[in-house]
C-alpha cells in the first residue's frame, strides 16, 4: 500500500472473498475493467503484465481477465504472459488479450485490412456462453489487429462486418476471448457478457461491498502502522473525509488530522472547511495557515509539473515543521485514489501528470506514507464515506485538486491570480446552484489565463486583459468525462457577471472537449 508512481502496490486483497484479477496490458480502459467487475460486487485488482507471474503465484486468482493495449502481439517486446500460468483458471481476454490468447495458443493474429474503430454490430457465427441473446448487438471497437484463426480446441462465436472472429471460446477449459471492449459504455450489453463470464463461467459469489471493505481496510491499517501515529492530512474533501474516518475508526486518537491551508482554495473555503470538519468529523484538527509559504515557494513556477512537484513538497515541509505539534507521528496518510495513481504512471500506463501526492511527494521526506484508498474510485470512496456514517454534505462535495487552484491559473500563480479565479469561480459556481444545473455535474470551475491577454473594448476604451475559461463536466470515475451542455443563455449571464464583477477579466470562455483527449483540470 506504501508505495509511488511507477510501482506496483496493491491495496487489499481478498483476504475474504474471491479474487479477479485484471493483468493490464497497458489499455487505455484497463482501469474500467476493474470499476465494471467491482460493480457487480467481485473484488478486482489491477496487476500490470510485468508483475503477473509473481503476482499469480502469491495470490492466486478466482479470474482472470485480460486487458486490451495498444501494441501489436507481433512487435518485438508486446506485452506477454506465460499462459501456462493460467492453467485451470477460467480467462476472459479483451481485445489485446483476446489476440494474445489467440497468438499464445495456437491461432493466427493478422494485421486487418479494414480497422475498427467505434461502433459496430456483432452477430452470430455459432451459439456462444458470453454473446448469445444479448439485448443489444452494438459493441464498441479498438484494434488494428484480429484473430484471423482460432486456437485449437477454441470455436469463433461472433462477428463484425469486417472482424471475423470478434468472440471465441473453450468452454472445457474456460477460455474466453472478445474482440470488442464490454467494459465501456458504448457497448450497451457489455455488463452482460462481463456477468456471464463471473457467474455463470467462474462461478463467483459477488459478495464484495463497502461494508467488506472497510473491516479489511481496517484490519490492514491496524496492521501496518502498529502502536504508531498517524497525521492525517485533511482538505475538507470527501477522499480526505473519508480516510480521516476510516483511520479514527482503526486507531481512535492516534489520528492527528491537520488541515494546511495553502492559499489555493476557492472563495470562503478553508473557514469553511475548518468549521465543517470540527462540527461533523474531528474535533481534533489543527489548522496551519501557510499561504505565504506556498506562494514564496511557486514564485516564477509556470510548468505544471513543476507545480505539483512544488506544492508536495511543501506540504511535507509544513507537515515535518510542525511535527512537535503532532505527537511524534510516524505515518501520513493521504486521499490517493485509484485516478491519481492511473494518471501519475503506474506500472504499464503511461504518465498523464503527476498528481502532487503521488508523483509530488519527495524522497527526502520522513514521514511513511499510508493510503488506504490507493485503488478506490471516487464513486466507491464515497459509498465507503456514507457506511462509515459521513453527512452527505461531506460525502457528495465535488472533486477538488490537492493543488488547489494552482493547477487552474495557466502561468505564474500570485495571490492577484488566485484572488481573480476565486471571484470568477465563485460567480460560476453560485448561478449553477441558483439555477439547479450543478446536479448531475461531476466538477464545475473557472480557470485563468494568466500568460495570455485578449483583446477588449470596456467603456469605449480597448483594453488587454486576461480571458477566464469555465468548465462543468459529468462523469462516474473522472477517467472520462463529457462537458455538461449548459444552456447558452445561462452561460451569457455568467459570462456578463464575470466581465462586470472580475477585474482584469475583459472574456470568457466555455470548454466543450471530453476527457479523453482532454484532462478534466487544464494542468
Amino acid at each position: 500500500m506504501v508505495g509511488r508512481a511507477g510501482c506496483y502496490t496493491p491495496s487489499f486483497p481478498a483476504m475474504r472473498h474471491q479474487l479477479v484479477t485484471v493483468i493490464d496490458f497497458g489499455g487505455q480502459y484497463t482501469q474500467l475493467i476493474v470499476r465494471r467487475v467491482r460493480e457487480l460486487g467481485c473484488y478486482s485488482e489491477m496487476v500490470p503484465w510485468t508483475k503477473a507471474a509473481e503476482h499469480l503465484a502469491a495470490t492466486p486468482p478466482d479470474a482472470v481477465v485480460l486487458s486490451g493495449g495498444p501494441r501489436s502481439v507481433h512487435d518485438a517486446g508486446a506485452p506477454d504472459i506465460d499462459f501456462s500460468l493460467l492453467e485451470g483458471v477460467p480467462v476472459l481476454g479483451i481485445c489485446y488479450g483476446h489476440q494474445l490468447m489467440a497468438h499464445r495458443l495456437g491461432g493466427r493474429v493478422v494485421k486487418a485490412i479494414e480497422r475498427e474503430y467505434g461502433r459496430r454490430h456483432l452477430g452470430r457465427v455459432k451459439p456462444g456462453a458470453l454473446v448469445d441473446g444479448l439485448t443489444s448487438d452494438q459493441v464498441w471497437m479498438s484494434h488494428g489487429d484480429q484473430v484471423e484463426a482460432v486456437p485449437p480446441g477454441f470455436v469463433g462465436t461472433a462477428e463484425t462486418e469486417s472482424c471475423p472472429i470478434a468472440a471465441f471460446e473453450d468452454r472445457e477449459r474456460r477460455a474466453f476471448g472478445v474482440q470488442f471492449h464490454p467494459e465501456v459504455s458504448h457497448t450497451p450489453d457489455g455488463r452482460t457478457v462481463l456477468r456471464r463470464f463471473l457467474f455463470d463461467v467462474a462461478g463467483l459469489a459477488g459478495d464484495w461491498t463497502s461494508e467488506n471493505f472497510i473491516q479489511e481496510a481496517t484490519e490492514r491499517v491496524k496492521a501496518e502502522v502498529g502502536d504508531q501515529r498517524v497525521l492525517c492530512a485533511v482538505s475538507g474533501g470527501v477522499d480526505s473525509s473519508v480516510v480521516a474516518a476510516l483511520l479514527t475508526r482503526a486507531l481512535g486518537d492516534r489520528v492527528t488530522c491537520v488541515f494546511v491551508d495553502h492559499g489555493l482554495l476557492r472563495k470562503g473555503e478553508a473557514e469553511q472547511v475548518v468549521e465543517t470538519f470540527t462540527r461533523l468529523l474531528h474535533p481534533r484538527l489543527v489548522a496551519i495557515d501557510a499561504a505565504g509559504q506556498f506562494f514564496a515557494a511557486l514564485r516564477g513556477v509556470t510548468e505544471p509539473e513543476e507545480k505539483r512537484k512544488v506544492i508536495g513538497a511543501e506540504f511535507v515541509r509544513c507537515f515535518e515543521a510542525h511535527a512537535d505539534e503532532f505527537s511524534d507521528c510516524a505515518f501520513l496518510a493521504q486521499g490517493t485514489l485509484y485516478p491519481d495513481v492511473i494518471e501519475s504512471g503506474s506500472g504499464t500506463s503511461a504518465k498523464i501528470k503527476s498528481h502532487h501526492n503521488v508523483g509530488g511527494l519527495p524522497d527526502w521526506m520522513k514521514l511513511k506514507v499510508v493510503e488506504p484508498l490507493r485503488w478506490l474510485f471516487k464513486d466507491e470512496v464515497r459509498e465507503v464515506g456514507r457506511k462509515l456514517g459521513l453527512p452527505e454534505e461531506l460525502v457528495d462535495r465535488e472533486p477538488f485538486p490537492g493543488p488547489g487552484l494552482a493547477v487552474r491559473i495557466l502561468g505564474e500563480v500570485t495571490p492577484e491570480a488566485v484572488r481573480t479565479v476565486q471571484e470568477a469561480d465563485w460567480i460560476f459556481r453560485s448561478e449553477l446552484r441558483a439555477a439547479g444545473l450543478n446536479r448531475g455535474v461531476w466538477q464545475s470551475y473557472a480557470a485563468l489565463l494568466a500568460d495570455v491577454r485578449s483583446v477588449g473594448v470596456m467603456g469605449d476604451e480597448r483594453t488587454y486583459m486576461n480571458p477566464i475559461v469555465l468548465r462543468a463536466v459529468e462523469s462516474e470515475d473522472a477517467m472520462t468525462a463529457q462537458a455538461s451542455p449548459l444552456d447558452i443563455r445561462f452561460l451569457e449571464r455568467v459570462c456578463n457577471r464575470i466581465v462586470n464583477e472580475v477585474p482584469g477579466v475583459n472574456r470568457v470562455l466555455y470548454d466543450l472537449t471530453s476527457k479523453p483527449p482532454a484532462t478534466i483540470e487544464w494542468e
